[in-house]
């Protein structure tokens, strides 16, 4: 996909990463196989019907065979330095997955994972390392197949398969897919405000129309054979790990949507996926897949693109047109006259870096802080109580972004409320006005906010962004 999506790139060899990679492998095997099973688990019990929800790891073994990186793009950013790569892993995996007397072993033998990497080395500092910390972030969802032993005779494979699949990638994109960054920080000093990268701006799509979808041409029979009637068709577009859909066109081979959906932008070597489908009571049945990247479609005046269809890497005669506006973040805020119900006019993010000060005994602390805007909630986790943790006074640097859609109101409108959390239960909180961010140089306020109720601080970071035509 990144050869097709970026023929101009000139990458460099990766070959000195893969052999550091090689030699950590066993490092990885470990520790990759622990965070597995401590977090895939518990969604297994969710997601899965009786009696699947019941499965576990027997074993977690990802081989012998180590990841491999190419294609190395190096270039600055504000802050920083960001690394674009490409992953591909073909693994020898041996992993076992046990439901106890109603579920048969499970067990997978090979994982292929692809997709393009970006590293974000900042900030930059004058104290050796030179770097503060890594953000490491597939720039699009990967894909990922699964291999498993025995195949022929696990009932319900398909609906395993899809169901592990998607918890997979669920939780790869809750952690590493723009523009969610995995944060390890090299320098353990390291401000999480400095660190941390603001999205650049917002992409404004519109799915315009489709065309020849279905349709046999002479001596070319292979959408005969894909759609044997006239196809009810709809478009499901993805950036990143938000996924949308147009109506469905009953009908049609050349369907007109003109729909439009606001997407959040990290990065414009992010792609957007356009997935056409023919709309199915028990199964959509997929008619071609096109891709473009981002800043093919950047420019404040709208790109208008006519993109051909894929399916299963065959080419189409199948064509879908769409078209983009580039709006770019900006540190300032004039409230729109009207909002439309798919737009986005702007981006409120909060960062909490850590408490400060909390009063009681290691044994007795849960800390986990909870911000509240309006409707929306979010909350930390509890740090784990290892060795090197200070639960008196711990970090947690994680990022929560609400973008300002219709209904939303800044000025005057509900604060933010941010509570510390001890065993679940609220032990001081502050409330924070949008006004005060408003108010503030750059949109920006950054403070130890004290909190009613408790001696702690809480470090806290809220700024508002609002949108220009690039």
């Amino acid at each position: 996909m990144s050869a097709t999506i970026f023929p101009e790139a000139h990458w460099a060899d990766a070959g000195f990463l893969n052999e550091i990679v090689k030699l950590l492998w066993p490092n990885i095997n470990a520790g990759a196989g622990t965070m597995i099973k401590q977090i895939a688990e518990p969604m297994f019990g969710t997601m899965l019907p009786a009696p699947l929800n019941s499965l576990f790891f027997d074993k977690i073994d990802l081989g012998t065979v180590p990841m491999v990186f190419s294609n190395i793009d190096v270039h600055k950013v504000e802050g920083g330095i960001k690394l674009d790569l490409d992953l591909d892993w073909q693994g020898d995996c041996d992993i076992e997955m046990n439901g106890g007397s109603l579920v048969p072993k499970i067990g997978v033998e090979h994982v292929k994972l692809a997709g393009r990497l970006s590293i974000l080395l900042c900030p930059l500092t004058n104290v050796i390392p030179l770097i503060g910390a890594a953000q490491v972030a597939f720039i699009n969802q990967p894909s990922l197949k699964l291999s498993y032993t025995d195949a022929a005779h696990i009932a319900n494979l398909g609906l395993i398969d899809s169901t592990v699949r998607k918890i997979v990638l669920s939780i790869i994109s809750s952690m590493a897919v723009l523009p969610n960054r995995f944060f390890v920080k090299l320098d353990p000093t390291t401000d999480w405000f400095k660190a941390y990268q603001h999205p650049e701006g917002i992409l404004r799509l519109t799915v315009e129309s489709a065309q020849n979808l279905g349709e046999e041409k002479e001596g070319k029979n292979f959408f005969k054979k894909l759609v044997h009637d006239v196809p009810d068709c709809f478009a499901k577009v993805k950036a990143g790990g938000v996924e949308w859909k147009t109506k469905a066109i009953k009908n049609n081979r050349h369907p007109e949507w003109n729909e439009t959906q606001d997407f959040l932008i990290s990065d414009e070597d992010q792609v957007i996926e356009v997935d056409i489908n023919d709309d199915d009571t028990l199964s959509d049945d997929n008619i071609g897949i096109a891709g473009v990247a981002v800043k093919t479609l950047m420019g404040s005046e709208g790109k208008r693109l006519e993109l051909d269809l894929v399916h299963k890497e065959d080419k189409t005669d199948g064509k879908v047109t769409v078209s983009g506006k580039w709006l770019k973040f900006v540190p300032e805020w004039i409230a729109p006259a009207e909002v439309g119900d798919n737009e986005i006019a702007g981006l409120v993010t909060i960062l909490v870096a850590r408490v400060l000060g909390i009063e009681g005994k290691r044994e007795d602390l849960k800390p986990a802080v909870k911000v509240t805007w309006g409707d929306k909630t979010f909350q930390t986790a509890v740090p784990m109580d290892n060795p090197g943790v200070d639960l008196n006074n711990p970090g947690y640097d994680v990022v929560y972004r609400v973008p300002i859609v219709k209904g939303i109101d800044l000025a005057g409108g509900v604060p933010i409320k941010i509570a510390l959390l001890n065993a679940g239960q609220e032990t001081g909180s502050v409330e924070i006005g949008l006004d005060q961010v408003l108010g503030a140089p750059g949109l920006a306020l950054e403070n130890e906010f004290a909190l009613n109720g408790s001696s702690a601080k809480v470090r806290a970071g809220i700024y508002v962004r609002g949108t220009r035509l690039a």
